[in-house]
């Protein structure tokens, strides 16, 4: 039974990655308002999902608050080290026909690949204290997945992806979860002693790629009203995710 809502409550949380769908009809200068409010909303996610929910859970399962911040940082460095990877693979393979994808578009699905990943082993933990907590996390889960997927989607259109590929690595992503889930079910609740470091490096990942890269890109228009957007989508963001925080 673990087996089957672990597994059944993986798939409902990856299936939620395709909520970019509802992008394929839209088009011209309404896709492109849609994104730009999109790469907005994923900036505040991504810095509400760092700091609201991924680094105060760090806190809370690692007592050393400085080996904690170690490992923040060491997910930052690693993203920097990622990125710059991608810039020189991108430098020398400039006929390849990817080259018009920005590098963040890969590390974004990094880091939420990672971020999924522990998604799984999370539920398929909660489902081995009991049934009730494994439903209750997953609907956490899935709560916190809405706003964070459709921000993803965004970016990975921003990034220079077509519309179904980023519906492909979005789902691809996202399934990481069940890899998450299947792992926790073999090897047992012994990998959840881990998490947290995974998680510290993560949310390392989060900040690296909403400060560094999404930041920039959203400093590119200047003018009042598009800033005031752009605000109002960052601030949408957080407040999303502040409010998870509330109710979980």
């Amino acid at each position: 039974m673990i087996w089957l809502y672990s597994i059944t409550s993986v798939i409902i949380v990856s299936l939620i990655s395709l909520i970019g769908i509802i992008t394929l009809f839209t088009a011209g200068k309404k896709l492109c308002k849609l994104v730009s409010f999109l790469v907005g909303l994923a900036t505040g996610a991504l810095f509400g999902g760092a700091f609201l929910h991924m680094i105060p859970e760090t806190f809370k399962e690692i007592s050393n608050e400085t080996v904690a911040s170690i490992f923040i940082l060491f997910g930052i460095a690693i993203f920097f080290i990622l990125e710059k990877f991608l810039h020189w693979h991108h430098e020398h393979h400039h006929h390849d026909k990817e080259d018009h994808i920005k590098p963040f578009g890969y590390l974004n699905l990094v880091s939420d690949g990672v971020h999924n990943l522990i998604d799984g082993i999370i539920i398929a933990a909660a489902y081995m204290i009991n049934i009730e907590v494994g439903i209750s996390t997953t609907v956490a889960v899935i709560l916190h997945e809405i706003p964070q997927e459709i921000g993803d989607f965004g970016l990975l259109i921003h990034a220079g992806f077509s519309k179904s590929k980023a519906l492909l690595l979005n789902l691809l992503s996202a399934s990481l979860s069940l890899v998450g889930v299947i792992i926790v079910l073999i090897v047992g609740n012994s990998i959840t002693s881990i998490t947290a470091y995974i998680l510290a490096i993560a949310a390392g990942g989060f900040i690296y790629i909403a400060g560094s890269d999404l930041v920039p890109e959203l400093h590119k228009t200047n003018d009042f009203k598009s800033s005031m957007k752009q605000f109002l989508s960052i601030g949408l963001g957080i407040a999303i995710m502040f409010l998870f925080v509330i109710f979980e």
